[in-house]
């Protein structure tokens, strides 16, 4: 077993980060973000990211930093109303905003890693986030297929780790 214990977050993502990915970031609001780890994914410079994280920040702290160094080229994310310059990006046509509501973002990424491509849901039918999405009925109720996410890496917020990788 390799030691997934690093002595920095640089050093964490120094191999593993390329311009392109899609990559899923933790916490809550401005709750549990991992902003040791952001502010090195922002010292590498790479760009054009898809991130995925229920929010995108303020303006100088969380994925707003990211934003601010244009790095991030695609959110998709469930509230994105804090922050001053991912809405200048957006309504300017720089950023690629993906708008997905909380449990159907979680429940995409949960189906992601276990291996399921889609799945059905009730959230979002007769809405926005309905356009252009295939829709079922089941038991005489309408549902939208949503697709799974999947992540080439993802950044998590903890205090403690073992060498397997476990976080607490």
């Amino acid at each position: 077993m390799n030691n997934k214990v690093y002595p920095s977050a640089s050093d964490a993502l120094k191999d593993i980060v390329q311009d392109g990915q899609q990559i899923a970031v933790g916490g809550f609001g401005l709750c549990g973000i991992p902003e040791v780890l952001i502010d090195a994914l922002q010292a590498t410079g790479v760009k054009n990211l898809t991130c995925i994280s229920n929010n995108a920040g303020v303006d100088d702290f969380g994925l707003g930093k990211l934003l601010a160094t244009r790095q991030i080229k695609k959110m998709i994310s469930s509230y994105v109303g804090e922050n001053k310059e991912f809405e200048r990006q957006y309504l300017s046509g720089e950023l690629e905003v993906e708008l997905t509501p909380q449990g159907t973002l979680a429940e995409k990424l949960r189906a992601g890693g276990a291996g399921i491509p889609a799945f059905f849901t009730q959230t979002g039918v007769g809405t926005l986030i309905a356009e252009g999405k295939e829709e079922r009925e089941f038991n005489g109720k309408t549902y939208i297929m949503e697709e799974s996410l999947t992540a080439d890496i993802s950044l998590v917020k903890a205090y403690k780790a073992d060498k397997a990788g476990n976080l607490v």
